[in-house]
């Protein structure tokens, strides 16, 4: 017999994507999937992946190229400002997140890396940040709202894929006691 909800009690660390369960009614979290780019006593820091808006980075920034990549809400958290992950390891002050995957560093340095060619698929924006406090994050896993996985860098800096499909492509990577999940209606009472 497979539960609905399987459990997935493993701990979140830095690199680690959180799923949201199918049926949170959240406009920022419900059917997101969000990289943990912090986690530790202090509390913990991930963007939404998923979120995207249709807005251009020339939009938002002046002296900015126009770039293909799409643009992602990261979170309910400081929405005035705007958050990078790339894979430029020369960036100064960059952090690194996950294997060929950093979060911020010094924007100039970014943007002529931009705009002497960089490829779109190693660098993408997010509006703010998704954010909790001390043991929030824990949990909110225990109470089985978000599940944890990995994806590969290609998928976390892909923005292809649209908003809904990333999540479910991520929650069946997951294996045979998620796919039943992916599938899972929005609204349960229309099952």
């Amino acid at each position: 017999m497979i539960k609905y909800t399987p459990a997935n009690n493993l701990k979140p660390k830095v690199g680690d994507i959180l799923l949201s369960e199918p049926f949170l009614n959240d406009p920022f979290f419900g059917r997101k999937a969000v990289l943990l780019c912090e986690n530790n006593d202090g509390g913990s820091f991930g963007l939404v992946l998923n979120n995207y808006i249709d807005i251009n980075a020339k939009d938002l920034l002046n002296d900015f190229p126009v770039i293909e990549n799409r643009i992602s809400i990261g979170g309910p958290v400081n929405r005035t400002n705007l958050f990078y992950l790339h894979g430029c390891s020369d960036i100064k002050g960059s952090q690194l997140v996950m294997d060929g995957i950093y979060l911020g560093g010094d924007f100039e340095e970014l943007k002529t890396q931009i705009n002497e060619g960089l490829t779109s698929k190693k660098y993408r924006f997010f509006i703010g940040y998704s954010g909790w406090s001390p043991g929030q994050l824990d949990e909110e896993i225990k109470s089985r709202s978000w599940f944890v996985t990995t994806a590969s860098s290609d998928k976390v800096m892909d923005t292809s894929d649209e908003n809904e499909e990333v999540w479910k492509k991520l929650i069946q990577k997951m294996g045979e006691g998620f796919n039943h999940i992916a599938s899972a209606p929005v609204d349960p009472s229309l099952n």
